[in-house]
């Protein structure tokens, strides 16, 4: 405990930032940690570079970690932070116009050399020529103490307890606001105490030397407290979005029955998540990662045609690369769950950055009429929920299905109430086990409430039928360039998807008082900042109503009603208005756009501006 004063904080927000080998993510993490270890609420924002290893000290090579951490329920990592931590000259020039007037502000002052000062553009060292002045600057020699405590820690190069800068850091910061180190003392010795002892030894020390210089040093005069939040009674663990949906997807397999394959080729932000998955082979999940993404979804496919969960995921480059193949899904008929990881384009575009900007394209991105379901995830911990509804859909209605997240909710993280297990929903289902037409099997005789068709596993006696990308005669399967079937069989499919909107909820509206004239209307990960935004608007005393869409192909059977029940619709998107274009084209309300593509979250100040000048326009 600390002798110095305390003072109660409700919320904080931090950010992390330094070069890319300066261990960002790895202090923003364990930070996290202690705080979800301490029952806070929480929500993080990781922001790091494309580049493998970007040149030291350079602008573009900047890494950062945003975390936020509060005694309530939050939405959101924060639109600004409260306190920044810069570990050289480019994390503070890239990073401090988001810090507020009066925000406290942490450097190295080691790291501001000459040579430094020249790589991040400065003319002069902000440290000392007063352009600091309005915040609350501590420049602090994190590299000398650092290298000062670990001198008695044998076979650590210098530059070596130069690296351990980072633990220094975060034990300085985890005084400061009360956090328990022992979490971290934990983790460093698992992770290197068996393989670099010394390594383990030099970080421990780092970290506890940061504690102890915040205990003893007159720069701090008080240090901070955040309660717990109160939060529904349960079973929590801190999951980034990636993670959950990798649990997600091994609870569909165990709730389907079925194996769980994973055709995929590494590309960010998706990787970590055939990462994630190939550890769990002993829940009968099998990983493969091929040579490139057209064979990771045939690979998907054909998993699907033997009879298991098929899965593939990508982000927006290799998804157009899918298409021909998801194509071929649709014309079998076979369940196929595709994982799109957003991230920002066109191209390579920003591949460590969040957009929306592939909704048309998973809903049109494919030659003929060739409709598909889609959902998509609202926060990292409803990726859970998220896959288990993705792959529901493609089971029962044997169709792919897209499920949408971004590199926002892939690696942010937030509080994750663990399911009952028992309230999961049963999404079993069953194969074609003989003929189906007196003593005749027919591939394409359909379910009389779904549409869908039999699934036949190959193999099975008697079953034996045609597949293939040309079209399908109905109820045999046969090849057929019949124009009368083609019009049929194009109508059955859409008719198939269209069909899904009886089978999923209503769109929810929440709008408490019934009176709001205004419908924020949101799609994926902009839920946070738009319900952040909705609560900053109400608490100022306007009504505003907020709708999420969960499943975006086919919208939900009351979305048109709920939609002309506003008067004004406003639709925040990370992308120049793709749901705006199919709001107003099926449904022909007039919505307004909000569309903002940074390569950012959106922010709840901004959104919360974009209803209120809205408000003030009707």
């Amino acid at each position: 405990m600390s002798s110095k004063p305390v003072e109660q904080l409700s919320q904080v927000i931090v950010r992390f930032a330094g070069d890319s080998g300066d261990g960002m993510q790895l202090t923003g993490s364990q930070f996290t940690a202690e705080a979800a270890l301490l029952g806070n609420d929480i929500s993080t924002l990781p922001d790091f570079p494309a580049e493998i290893r970007a040149p030291a000290g350079s602008l573009p090579g900047v890494s950062g970690f945003q975390l936020h951490f509060a005694d309530h329920d939050i939405l959101t990592p924060g639109d600004a932070p409260n306190v920044l931590v810069a570990m050289n000259p480019a994390a503070l020039k890239t990073n401090l116009a988001d810090l507020p007037k009066g925000g406290t502000l942490i450097v190295d002052a080691d790291a501001f050399s000459d040579r430094n000062l020249k790589k991040a553009g400065y003319a002069q060292n902000p440290l000392e020529d007063g352009s600091l002045d309005e915040y609350q600057l501590h420049a602090i020699p994190l590299t000398t103490l650092t290298v000062g405590a670990l001198k008695d820690v044998a076979d650590v190069t210098p530059r070596e307890a130069e690296r351990s800068k980072n633990m220094f850091a975060l034990g300085l910061m985890s005084w400061l606001y009360g956090r328990s180190i022992e979490p971290s003392i934990e983790f460093l010795n698992a992770k290197f105490r068996a393989r670099r002892p010394e390594i383990a030894e030099a970080n421990v020390k780092a970290l506890q030397a940061g504690y102890a210089f915040g205990e003893t040093t007159e720069s701090f005069a008080v240090t901070y407290e955040i309660k717990p939040a109160k939060m529904r009674p349960g079973t929590y663990r801190n999951v980034t979005g990636n993670q959950a949906l990798s649990y997600g997807l091994i609870a569909a397999s165990r709730l389907s029955g079925l194996p769980l394959f994973l055709g995929a080729y590494p590309i960010t932000p998706a990787s970590s998540i055939l990462e994630e998955l190939a550890g769990y082979k002993n829940f009968g999940v099998r990983t493969f990662q091929a040579e490139d993404e057209i064979a990771a979804v045939g690979a998907a496919v054909g998993a699907s045609f033997g009879g298991a969960l098929g899965v593939t995921t990508s982000a927006g480059p290799g998804i157009v690369l899918k298409a021909e193949t998801v194509g071929l899904a649709i014309m079998l008929e076979l369940p196929l769950v595709i994982c799109d990881i957003q991230r920002a384009g066109p191209s390579t575009g920003m591949p460590t950055k969040p957009e929306q900007g592939d909704l048309l394209m998973v809903l049109h991105g494919r030659n003929g009429e060739s409709p598909v379901p889609v959902v998509a995830a609202r926060s990292p911990s409803d990726c859970f929920a998220a896959a288990i509804e993705a792959a529901r859909i493609a089971l029962k209605y044997r169709t792919p299905v897209y499920l949408l997240s971004d590199a926002y909710l892939a690696n942010g993280s937030e509080p994750w109430l663990l399911p009952d297990v028992g309230e999961l929903p049963d999404i079993s289902t069953t194969f074609a086990t003989g003929p189906n037409a007196g003593e005749e099997f027919l591939p394409y005789l359909r379910d009389e409430h779904t549409l869908a068709r039999p699934w036949a596993v190959p193999g099975t006696p008697g079953l034996e039928h045609r597949i293939g990308g040309l079209e399908k005669a109905d109820r045999t399967g046969n090849v057929a360039y019949d124009p009368e079937n083609h019009d049929l069989m194009t109508r059955l499919r859409a008719q198939k998807v269209a069909g899904i909107a009886a089978d999923i909820p209503e769109l929810d509206v929440d709008d408490p008082d019934g009176d709001a004239t205004v419908l924020v209307l949101g799609w994926g990960g902009t839920y946070g900042p738009i319900a952040a935004a909705a609560r900053r608007v109400r608490a100022k005393g306007l009504p505003v109503a907020h709708a999420h869409l969960r499943h975006l192909n086919p919208f939900p059977r009351n979305t048109g009603d709920v939609l002309r029940r506003y008067p004004q619709v406003l639709i925040p998107e990370m992308n120049l208005g793709h749901l705006l274009q199919l709001v107003r084209g099926q449904f022909l309300v007039d919505a307004v756009g909000y569309n903002r593509v940074r390569g950012v979250p959106l922010r709840a100040t901004e959104v919360a501006e974009a209803i209120k000048a809205l408000v003030a326009h009707g």
